[in-house]
Protein backbone atom coordinates (compact mmCIF):
# COMPACT_ATOMS: atom_id res chain seq x y z
CA UNK A 1 0.00 0.00 0.00
CA UNK A 2 1.30 3.57 -1.22
CA UNK A 3 0.32 6.66 0.36
CA UNK A 4 0.29 10.05 -2.05
CA UNK A 5 0.36 13.09 -0.24
CA UNK A 6 0.68 15.59 -3.60
CA UNK A 7 -1.67 18.12 -4.12
CA UNK A 8 -2.22 18.17 -7.99
CA UNK A 9 -4.98 21.34 -8.30
CA UNK A 10 -2.85 23.48 -5.64
CA UNK A 11 1.24 22.49 -7.23
CA UNK A 12 2.10 22.23 -3.75
CA UNK A 13 2.43 19.01 -1.35
CA UNK A 14 0.21 18.19 1.10
CA UNK A 15 1.76 17.28 4.69
CA UNK A 16 0.46 13.58 5.34
CA UNK A 17 -2.53 13.24 7.48
CA UNK A 18 -2.25 12.81 10.78
CA UNK A 19 -4.09 9.76 10.85
CA UNK A 20 -1.29 8.34 8.94
CA UNK A 21 1.35 9.84 10.68
CA UNK A 22 -0.10 8.28 14.14
CA UNK A 23 -0.25 4.89 12.34
CA UNK A 24 3.31 5.07 11.52
CA UNK A 25 4.27 5.38 14.95
CA UNK A 26 2.11 2.91 16.51
CA UNK A 27 3.87 0.32 13.50
CA UNK A 28 7.15 1.22 15.18
CA UNK A 29 5.96 0.75 18.65
CA UNK A 30 4.22 -2.13 18.83
CA UNK A 31 7.76 -3.64 18.34
CA UNK A 32 9.82 -6.44 16.12
CA UNK A 33 10.27 -3.94 13.58
CA UNK A 34 12.91 -1.45 11.99
CA UNK A 35 12.36 1.87 10.72
CA UNK A 36 13.26 0.66 7.36
CA UNK A 37 10.60 -1.84 7.58
CA UNK A 38 8.11 0.47 8.88
CA UNK A 39 8.98 3.06 5.70
CA UNK A 40 8.32 0.35 3.61
CA UNK A 41 5.71 -1.06 4.35
CA UNK A 42 3.77 2.80 4.38
CA UNK A 43 5.51 3.38 1.05
CA UNK A 44 7.17 6.96 3.02
CA UNK A 45 11.49 8.05 3.52
CA UNK A 46 12.85 6.34 6.94
CA UNK A 47 13.83 9.48 7.13
CA UNK A 48 9.98 10.34 7.66
CA UNK A 49 9.90 7.88 10.18
CA UNK A 50 12.69 8.88 12.31
CA UNK A 51 11.49 12.28 12.08
CA UNK A 52 8.36 10.95 13.12
CA UNK A 53 9.58 9.08 15.82
CA UNK A 54 11.60 11.90 17.28
CA UNK A 55 8.31 14.03 17.01
CA UNK A 56 6.54 11.93 18.84
CA UNK A 57 9.15 11.60 21.75
CA UNK A 58 10.22 15.11 22.29
CA UNK A 59 6.40 16.98 21.43
CA UNK A 60 4.16 14.62 22.18
CA UNK A 61 2.34 14.58 19.02
CA UNK A 62 2.96 13.97 14.80
CA UNK A 63 0.83 16.73 13.80
CA UNK A 64 2.51 18.59 10.82
CA UNK A 65 4.33 21.66 11.34
CA UNK A 66 2.81 25.11 9.14
CA UNK A 67 4.32 24.92 5.61
CA UNK A 68 6.61 27.83 3.83
CA UNK A 69 4.95 31.07 4.40
CA UNK A 70 5.84 34.29 2.01
CA UNK A 71 8.78 35.25 1.70
CA UNK A 72 9.82 38.81 2.76
CA UNK A 73 12.47 41.17 1.28
CA UNK A 74 15.53 42.32 3.03
CA UNK A 75 14.08 45.89 2.40
CA UNK A 76 10.27 45.19 3.11
CA UNK A 77 8.68 48.15 5.31
CA UNK A 78 11.09 50.42 3.40
CA UNK A 79 9.09 51.44 0.82
CA UNK A 80 9.10 55.07 1.60
CA UNK A 81 12.56 55.70 2.34
CA UNK A 82 13.53 53.74 -0.51
CA UNK A 83 11.51 56.26 -2.51
CA UNK A 84 12.94 59.25 -0.93
CA UNK A 85 16.08 58.14 -1.53
CA UNK A 86 15.38 57.58 -5.17
CA UNK A 87 14.40 61.10 -5.47
CA UNK A 88 17.00 62.59 -3.47
CA UNK A 89 19.20 61.21 -5.82
CA UNK A 90 18.17 60.13 -9.08
CA UNK A 91 21.01 59.79 -10.83
CA UNK A 92 22.78 57.50 -8.62
CA UNK A 93 23.77 53.68 -9.65
CA UNK A 94 22.60 50.64 -7.43
CA UNK A 95 25.90 50.66 -5.65
CA UNK A 96 25.54 53.67 -5.09
CA UNK A 97 22.10 53.18 -3.15
CA UNK A 98 23.34 50.31 -1.34
CA UNK A 99 26.47 52.56 0.38
CA UNK A 100 24.14 55.43 0.86
CA UNK A 101 21.65 52.59 2.78
CA UNK A 102 24.25 51.30 4.37
CA UNK A 103 25.92 54.41 5.68
CA UNK A 104 22.71 55.73 6.90
CA UNK A 105 20.11 53.11 8.49
CA UNK A 106 23.22 50.78 9.11
CA UNK A 107 21.99 47.85 7.31
CA UNK A 108 23.96 47.10 4.60
CA UNK A 109 22.44 45.30 1.29
CA UNK A 110 23.34 44.22 -1.56
CA UNK A 111 22.91 45.37 -5.26
CA UNK A 112 20.85 42.44 -5.82
CA UNK A 113 18.64 43.21 -3.26
CA UNK A 114 18.63 46.79 -3.88
CA UNK A 115 17.40 45.95 -7.26
CA UNK A 116 15.12 44.17 -6.39
CA UNK A 117 13.09 46.90 -4.37
CA UNK A 118 13.44 49.27 -6.75
CA UNK A 119 11.76 47.05 -8.88
CA UNK A 120 9.25 45.88 -6.86
CA UNK A 121 8.15 49.82 -6.42
CA UNK A 122 8.87 50.33 -10.37
CA UNK A 123 10.96 52.97 -9.55
CA UNK A 124 13.30 53.12 -12.69
CA UNK A 125 17.30 53.35 -12.39
CA UNK A 126 19.30 55.89 -14.52
CA UNK A 127 22.21 54.88 -16.12
CA UNK A 128 24.36 57.37 -15.42
CA UNK A 129 27.53 55.15 -15.56
CA UNK A 130 26.97 54.43 -19.31
CA UNK A 131 26.43 58.03 -19.92
CA UNK A 132 29.49 59.40 -18.47
CA UNK A 133 30.95 56.44 -20.51
CA UNK A 134 29.56 57.36 -23.72
CA UNK A 135 30.76 60.50 -22.96
CA UNK A 136 34.33 59.89 -22.44
CA UNK A 137 34.84 57.96 -25.68
CA UNK A 138 33.84 60.96 -27.66
CA UNK A 139 36.37 63.11 -25.83
CA UNK A 140 38.96 60.03 -26.52
CA UNK A 141 38.23 60.15 -30.16
CA UNK A 142 38.60 63.97 -30.28
CA UNK A 143 41.94 63.86 -28.32
CA UNK A 144 42.86 61.19 -30.73
CA UNK A 145 42.33 63.69 -33.95
CA UNK A 146 43.70 66.86 -31.67
CA UNK A 147 46.85 64.27 -31.13
CA UNK A 148 46.96 63.14 -34.35
CA UNK A 149 46.70 66.81 -35.93
CA UNK A 150 49.63 68.17 -33.52
CA UNK A 151 51.54 65.16 -34.97
CA UNK A 152 50.92 66.37 -38.53
CA UNK A 153 52.36 69.71 -38.08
Amino acid sequence: MRYTSSGASTGKMKAYSIDLREKIVQAYEQGDTSVRKVASRFGVAKSFVQKLLLMKKNEGHVKPKPQGGLMKGELDGCEVKIAAMVEKYPDATLLEYCEYWGMNYNHWVSTSTMCRALQKLTLTLKKRRYAAAKGRRKESKISEVSIGSKSNR
